[in-house]
């Protein structure tokens, strides 16, 4: 079970670590510390899941 959470929390880190690193590829220009935290719960706007693709995948 411990295992399960830590890999799931080094998941997390790591996809919002990805987001961070591709920010400049989105049209946001600002709060790049709250969307790359929250970017779970922000999938759910149809907007910011194609920017957020957009920050993935370059």
């Amino acid at each position: 079970m411990e295992l399960l959470v830590f890999t799931t929390i080094v998941l997390y880190l790591f996809i919002a670590l990805r987001f961070w690193q591709g920010f400049h590829r989105t049209y946001y220009t600002q709060s790049r510390f709250v969307l790359s935290v929250l970017w779970l719960p922000l999938l759910l706007n149809k907007s910011y899941r194609q920017n957020f693709r957009r920050a993935l995948l370059g």
